[in-house]
């Protein structure tokens, strides 16, 4: 052996040890960190259904459907990883003997095709994203702003230089007459070039280059083994696990209901409320707080800022970054591991400064970011890795709010007149049926009226937005119209019913938001309601996904659902063109008018109904005209997360950028399914100077059909 071969070798091999043992205790690290979180229940089976999801996810990278270059570029790159590692194995025996291959798999057709094609598609992919993150990064705003951009350069560097590596050894290889230009099908040209040069040169090389290939991989272990916060590289393999780790095993987003307190592993309710240990903390103070799953969602995450990208407060010039904020704790969790591995629970060492820290109060996690969020789930709908950001954001708030009664100011009078009134407008409850005055049918009230809502077709859940203000009572008259017309009879409950709560669990308030969901899953309950139709987007998330965990199952279906089957049912049909009008708060519009519609989050993100509403609207001989962000990407209107009851003092307002997508349309009407976004979508349009081209009109679907529709 050459002295050359010898201190390859030797390089090699003390590389190879640094680089695996580094590896190694980084990831022993990262896990005891991840496994000292409270329990997270319910993701660990079915184990079937999760491996094939993440089979599913990873092999059609469904998360990138919005970016199809981003999406084959990484692929490419996932795919070189397993793939290419062999060639990593044969650089160890090409020390010793330039000549050597693999044993079967060296000299088998297929491998070297499918080995030559992955390299030169993974160097394309990895050119392609380092060009794109080079584009994006020059802008303030770009989805990088906030990453580290040196910790992606060592990753992208390495995929760069090991493919390479990998291609020139190809055509070494084929130089040392590896084989007939049939085993070297993308790569004998790259031989070819040393023609001329001598056996003894080329093996040279073929060892030089080996050993470059090792040790560049080697220092990527040592790297990312030392940085257990490189979540961009790491990801490679907590992705498989956060992945099979997810809420939902049937591939849904993390979005819907929220998740209850957590007290002593136990889930928190109205009977547990009155025996709490006086010891217990509700929500999240510091990052001990978080569970396991929440531990790895931010040790996962890739820094690539698709979440911050479609972040409405974001965009508006808030302080909110859904991606600093999983930064943020994932540092803190970083710096606290050593502290709570060295105690056990963190409990004993509260004196280094290290553990137990406040999130909000020590300043992880900005105040002013933490209610910024409108709970849209654009951050949770968008992340390639399955992050709950929304989770962790609304267990801080739960914590800020019922331990440290530390939340915006507008909320105190918002939580009072929820627990005095169960509205958060404060009204009575006798003003509940103010919107049936004047209708030419009689709208039954159960326990009045009726025993129960098994003598109706369907309970109609009014809401607190549809009871007590303007916009949204037209909405209910219009869709209580429509309904007396396709002859479906309904009942409402009247003054029984309370606010569902909404608002407060989603400003952290889980006590309130319990007290609130237990009267009105005991009202629905002796009502015997079974198919309710509700108007409200955040009503029908949290009757239809969040009531059944306090024992309240109903079929609950949004009212465009229910318009749009009897439309298709017959028992609604279009008026004539030249009668047919789009009802206005000034009388009609233009019977041809052009309409565009917007996605409520909590009807599209958060229960994906997109198509019903569209639909409806298309039934109706309306013409409508899409916002460049619609459906999964379509941008919040702002008053989620209990944002409705908090004014927005930083930045523009989100339901003015909105309105002004929809004005840039050119529609004559702004269609909506959710009170909140009419509110805020009108209040948005009214501050948008657009008098060159008219101010659209912003109205519920219903309304806007009401003169389109008629009964069969």
């Amino acid at each position: 052996m050459t002295l050359l071969r010898l201190t390859c070798l030797v390089a090699v091999l003390v590389g190879t040890v640094v680089g695996v043992a580094v590896f190694v205790r980084g990831a022993a690290r990262l896990t005891r960190a991840i496994t000292m979180g409270r329990p997270a229940p319910g993701r660990s089976g079915p184990v079937g259904r999760r491996v094939g999801l993440v089979l599913r996810e990873m092999l059609g990278h469904g998360r990138f459907q919005h970016s199809p270059v981003v999406k084959v570029a990484h692929w490419t790159v996932m795919v070189s990883f397993p793939i290419l590692f062999f060639t990593l194995v044969t650089g160890y025996g090409q020390i010793l003997d330039p000549t050597w291959t693999l044993p079967v798999l060296g000299h088998l057709l297929p491998w070297e095709w499918l080995t030559e094609a992955i390299a030169w598609l993974s160097l394309a992919g990895i050119l392609a994203l380092i060009a794109v993150r080079v584009r994006l990064s020059r802008r303030s705003s770009s989805r990088f702003s906030g990453s580290n951009q040196a910790q992606a350069a060592v990753v992208e560097g390495t995929v760069l230089a090991v493919v390479l590596a990998v291609l020139l050894l190809r055509g070494l290889e084929h130089r040392l007459g590896g084989g007939s230009v049939w085993h070297f099908p993308t790569t004998a040209w790259i031989g070819d070039l040393f023609t001329g040069v001598s056996t003894g040169t080329v093996e040279t090389l073929v060892v030089l280059c080996a050993t470059v290939k090792i040790l560049v991989s080697m220092s990527w272990f040592v790297v990312v083994g030392s940085q257990p916060t490189m979540g961009i590289a790491w990801h490679r393999f907590l992705a498989v696990v956060n992945i099979y780790a997810r809420r939902y095993d049937d591939g849904r987003p993390a979005l819907g209901p929220l998740l209850p307190v957590r007290v002593d592993d136990a889930d928190l309710d109205v009977a547990a409320l009155e025996s709490l240990p006086e010891d217990a903390r509700l929500g999240v103070r510091a990052v001990e707080d978080l569970s396991w799953k929440q531990l790895l969602d931010v040790a996962t995450c890739t820094e690539c800022g698709r979440c911050q990208d479609q972040c409405p407060a974001w965009a508006t010039g808030k302080p909110l970054s859904p991606k600093r904020v999983v930064m943020a704790l994932r540092d803190q969790a970083a710096a606290t591991a050593p502290y709570l591995t060295a105690t056990g629970t963190g409990t004993d060492d509260t004196a280094s400064g290290h553990v137990d820290v406040d999130l909000v109060a020590s300043g992880v996690i900005d105040a002013d970011a933490l209610w910024a969020c409108t709970t849209c789930g654009a951050c949770v709908q968008q992340c390639p890795v399955d992050i709950e950001h929304v989770d962790t954001i609304v267990d801080i708030r739960r914590y800020q709010t019922l331990m440290e009664s530390a939340f915006p100011a507008e909320l105190a009078g918002t939580f009072t007149k929820l627990e005095r009134r169960g509205n958060p407008w404060g009204l009575p409850a006798r003003q509940r049926l103010r919107w049936a005055a004047g209708l030419d049918f009689e709208v039954p009230v159960i326990g009045a009226d009726l025993e129960s809502a098994e003598e109706v077709d369907y309970l109609f859940w009014v809401g607190c937005a549809g009871s007590f203000e303007e916009k949204a009572m037209r909405t209910t008259r219009a869709v209580a119209e429509l309904l007396h017309a396709a002859g479906v009879s309904f009942a409402v409950l009247g003054e029984g019913e309370g606010c569902t709560g909404d608002p407060a669990r989603r400003a952290g308030n889980e006590v309130l938001f319990q007290m609130l969901a237990a009267g009105n899953v005991e009202t629905l309950n002796a009502a015997r309601a079974q198919a309710v139709v509700v108007t409200c987007a955040h009503c029908f998330n949290t009757l239809s996904r969040e009531y059944p965990q306090l024992g309240g199952h109903y079929d609950v279906v949004h009212h465009t659902e229910l318009l749009n089957r009897l439309v298709a049912e017959g028992r609604l049909v279009p008026v004539e063109p030249a009668a047919a009008v789009v009802a206005g708060p000034g009388g009609v519009a233009d019977p041809g008018a052009v309409v565009t519609y917007h996605d409520p989050c909590y009807l599209g993100r958060h229960n994906q109904i997109y198509s019903p509403p569209r639909e409806l609207l298309a039934a109706a001989g309306v013409q409508v005209t899409e916002m460049p962000r619609t459906r999964e990407q379509s941008f919040c209107c702002g008053a989620g997360g209990a944002r409705m009851w908090i004014e927005e003092s930083i930045g523009t307002r989100i339901g003015t950028a909105r309105a002004q997508e929809a004005i840039d349309t050119g529609a004559s009407a702004i269609a909506t399914a959710c009170p909140f976004c009419t509110v805020m979508l009108t209040d948005g349009v009214a501050a948008a100077d657009r008098s060159d081209i008219g101010v659209p009109e912003v109205a519920d679907i219903a309304v806007l059909l009401s003169g389109r529709l008629r009964g069969a």
